[in-house]
């Protein structure tokens, strides 16, 4: 597949982030959707010990899929993201069934459990992940995120086995690689990030507390706290972690947490990107069956094409899934058992 090659008036980073999160990109995603021709149903997903998530199932009426994909948004998104829908809209147009799933207290969720969304809560991602693969069989199964999303989805690639999980292959865009430098990029560069976010969160929070008065007793002095300090107080308050770091290191995937993966995985990343700093992409150890490629230009989760705010992203995401689905099979048709070729570097584009 061809690189991203934005003309020249988009190859700012900040413009490209900006542009992904548009109102109107997810208004055109709303359309492609409709195009598709594709039935949409909501999902109260089981995610064990109680827990519940949102999710959306879109399919094909009267054809049977090729495959069925996961889709996980980023931090404070939600599966209504400009992103979401577009991916899911490409997808489907190739004969694709695709979930989209709502992290806890995200999208329009926050009255389905009582605890806080936090980034350590793998465990229920993974149980749903298993739910929905057994509620919606198909040929094969994948999974793709988004920022965040891509941190749970490679995260779920590592679990996904001992979990039972059948995936064949995962794409990550711009995934959360090292919290604590995500953290120092948000508090040293351009302030429209770290408010963007606190924004969002804050709201999220609000939502939590009129829901669960009682279990939620915060004031607005803790919401008025940086992105740093609120964080500390969440880690302190409804988690086990104790320190900040401790949390960090909860759901990090720098160095070498992937080099044992099993589960082939295709990485996007920007070399530009404001949010994720692109050193900790670079510093990522993966297996040789990971494919990892670094634009120079993207923004976070941008990549934007032309005036039509279409994505280079999402049709990756199509692309490296689609390859995946038509390389496995060519394996298990044609690949002498026992062969492993896990000595050799991934594959790279930059």
């Amino acid at each position: 597949m061809v690189g991203y090659k934005p003309s020249r008036l988009l190859r700012n980073a900040h413009l490209q982030s900006v542009l992904s999160s548009m109102p109107l990109r997810r208004v055109a995603g709303h359309f492609a959707l409709e195009r598709t021709g594709a039935v949409h149903r909501d999902h109260i997903v089981d995610a064990g010990d109680g827990v519940r998530l949102l999710g959306r199932h879109s399919a094909l009426a009267g054809r049977a899929p090729r495959a069925l994909v996961l889709l996980l948004h980023g931090w404070e998104g939600s599966i209504e993201s400009g992103y979401m829908r577009h991916t899911a809209a490409h997808l489907l147009a190739r004969g694709i069934d695709v979930f989209r799933l709502n992290f806890r207290d995200h999208g329009d969720s926050h009255h389905l459990n009582e605890g806080l969304f936090h980034s350590c809560r793998l465990g229920e991602i993974v149980q749903a992940a298993k739910w929905i693969g057994e509620r919606f069989p198909a040929p094969a199964y994948l999974a793709a995120g988004y920022s965040l999303g891509g941190n749970f989805a490679l995260r779920l690639a590592r679990a996904a086995p001992a979990a039972g999980i059948p995936l064949r292959h995962v794409a990550a865009v711009c995934p959360a690689v090292d919290p604590a430098q995500i953290l120092l990029a948000l508090e040293n560069g351009l302030p429209l990030y770290h408010w963007y976010f606190m924004k969002k969160w804050r709201d999220s929070l609000r939502k939590k507390r009129a829901l669960f008065p009682q279990h939620h007793d915060f004031d607005d002095t803790v919401l008025a706290q940086d992105l740093r300090g609120l964080t500390r107080w969440l880690v302190l308050r409804h988690t086990s972690f104790g320190e900040l770091q401790n949390y960090f290191d909860g759901y990090a995937i720098a160095g070498g947490r992937l080099s044992g993966l099993e589960i082939p995985v295709s990485v996007l990343a920007a070399a530009d990107d404001p949010v994720i700093p692109i050193d900790t992409v670079r510093a990522l150890q993966l297996p040789a069956s990971a494919h990892l490629e670094i634009s120079q230009y993207g923004g976070h989760c941008g990549f934007i094409e032309g005036p039509t705010l279409r994505g280079f992203a999402e049709r990756w995401v199509c692309e490296r899934l689609e390859l995946a689905l038509a390389s496995s099979d060519a394996s298990l048709a044609h690949a002498p058992a026992g062969k492993n070729n896990n000595n050799a570097a991934p594959s790279t584009i930059r």
